[in-house]
């Protein structure tokens, strides 16, 4: 069952515009808010995170009214397509095979590192390997000769199958998996990182050109102005900058 969920407080700003192809003043964010720390819900389930704050930034200098939706990770790139949201704005790596379906911005990250995580070595030619379902990571997965894919529609599940035994090792961003292997004291990254996409970006449905440029000049002048880099140490230390 998809999961649709409005947040409660929307981002409002003065100068709201109607775009170009009748576009609602209201631009609906969506996002997963269950993949720290892109994006997470607070405690007040409110979503959090680099993507929060940078959509926010990104709104605010586009001169667009928006408000934040989460949807389940599994359905997030049809429910866009349906109208059920204006963007994407959640960790996806730009990749080919979406970009038949969608249209993105400029990448907000450089390409980010995936990686292992497990409780010892491993092999991935002849490992279990959990991955999130329609991720980049589960495509590189099946592209590995000797490996077993496992997948899990989040995130946590994919290291609750390393930690019970479904699986030997997760392949996921390392900026996510980092902070799981500081707390668990029985796992640890492994190997070498995987270079995976062409960093991330925002998903636009195809129509949606006009949004688009819009995000793309304030992804932009944030680049320009080095506010970028500088929400990217904040949330993401030691991940490449601009």
């Amino acid at each position: 069952m998809k999961k649709i969920i409005l947040a409660t407080t929307a981002l409002t700003l003065s100068a709201g515009v109607v775009l170009a192809d009748g576009h609602a003043k209201t631009i609906r964010m969506g996002t997963e808010g269950a993949y720290p720390p892109y994006n997470f819900l607070d405690d007040n389930g409110e979503v959090a995170g680099f993507e929060r704050e940078l959509g926010d930034r990104l709104c605010a200098r586009a001169e667009l009214t928006c408000e934040w939706v989460t949807n389940e990770w599994d359905s997030i790139i049809p429910n866009l397509v349906s109208g059920n949201y204006d963007t994407i704005i959640a960790g996806m790596s730009i990749t080919d095979e979406r970009d038949e379906v969608i249209d993105f911005t400029q990448p907000y990250t450089q390409p980010d590192p995936s990686a292992y995580l497990a409780m010892g070595d491993v092999d991935p030619a002849s490992a279990v390997i959990a991955a999130q379902t329609g991720t980049i990571q589960a495509s590189h997965v099946a592209s590995i000769e000797g490996a077993t894919l496992v997948e899990f529609a989040t995130p946590e599940e994919t290291v609750a199958a390393v930690k019970n035994g479904e699986a030997d090792a997760v392949l996921a961003d390392k900026a996510f998996l980092e902070p799981v292997a500081e707390a668990e004291a029985d796992l640890s990254l492994v190997g070498e990182d995987v270079l995976l996409g062409g960093g991330i970006g925002m998903g636009l449905r195809e129509s949606d050109g006009d949004l688009r440029e819009k995000f793309n000049a304030a992804i932009q002048s944030m680049k320009d102005d080095g506010s970028l880099n500088a929400l990217i140490e904040k949330h993401l230390p030691g991940s490449a900058t601009f």
